[in-house]
């Protein structure tokens, strides 16, 4: 099982830690209620060190992404980003990614 950078700082703040993608992540601190009304009121971090990055470059890397991606990858413009699914070969959702 790996450790995230902030496995430390979950475990101090009491947080539940649990298996997820090969990692030990924490899924709650005081419970849904009273972390649904610390988001609300105040603020929520998801610690996404787990996650991974591609790098995708080429003469064809646009039309990859649009291949692959749920938007209009050619839409973005320089310095934004785009919330996306990768979908399955049956529609379904393998992920989400941000491009």
């Amino acid at each position: 099982m790996k450790n995230t950078a902030l496995t430390s700082v979950h475990e101090s703040l009491g947080a539940k830690m649990v298996p997820f993608a090969g990692y030990n992540m924490p899924v709650s601190y005081q419970g849904i209620n009273a972390e649904h009304e610390t988001v609300r009121n105040g603020v929520g971090v998801f610690d996404v060190s787990h996650m991974g990055e591609f790098l995708v470059s080429g003469p064809k890397a646009f039309d990859l992404l649009q291949y692959i991606c749920s938007n209009d990858i050619f839409s973005i413009t320089l310095g934004k980003a785009q919330y996306n699914y990768f979908p399955n070969e049956t529609g379904g959702i393998v992920d989400d990614l941000i491009v």
